[in-house]
């Protein structure tokens, strides 16, 4: 079930929270992020790599490239026995922001995304069939989890593709991660 669970920032104490997609996506659209449910349906092996994703999903990556301009488009796909998996959650834990807009539209598994909007966090629980677009210059990080299971396509308006301005704050040390959020909500 996808998630928002909101905070202020300097307290991981939950102030208000919806797993209701129509009220996660309302809430978030006052804040400037969209967040729509698509289909997700392609049956994909765990081990489907980039080319296998994006012919998948073609029509989607279409109508998504048709309306945005995106000029680069990859798949980002962890399993918990990829070995730089460690390395790879901790890079996107540091808060940080993006020239370009993020847009992510997970087709299979999931992740939390941590938005940092004035002196609230919100965290959105990401499910398959979730696209979330994250405005440019929003400060943010992402928990996959100690035991990742996702597959995200990403689009970029820039050539460059995923590029991370880091903040340099803790913040992220302070609330709740990926697998204590689920744990809590199951």
């Amino acid at each position: 079930m996808s998630a928002l669970m909101i905070c202020q920032d300097d307290s991981a104490e939950i102030i208000a929270s919806f797993t209701e997609h129509q009220a996660i996506s309302d809430c978030l659209a006052k804040q400037g992020v969209q967040f729509e449910h698509w289909q997700a349906n392609k049956d994909l092996s765990v081990d489907a790599d980039q080319e296998e994703v994006m012919a998948a999903y073609r029509d989607s990556i279409d109508v998504l490239n048709k309306k945005y301009n995106f000029t680069s488009v990859d798949v980002v796909s962890l399993q918990a026995d990829h070995p730089d998996k460690a390395a790879l959650r901790q890079k996107f834990l540091a808060e940080h922001t993006h020239n370009d807009f993020e847009v992510r539209f997970f087709v299979d598994g999931r992740g939390l995304f941590y938005l940092h909007l004035a002196d609230k966090v919100y965290m959105v629980l990401c499910e398959k069939g979730d696209l979330i677009s994250v405005p440019a210059d929003t400060t943010h990080w992402f928990d996959m989890g100690a035991k990742p299971a996702f597959k995200c396509i990403r689009l970029f308006t820039t050539p460059n593709g995923w590029e991370g301005n880091f903040t340099g704050s803790d913040i992220a040390a302070r609330f709740p991660a990926f697998d204590d959020v689920v744990a809590e909500l199951a």
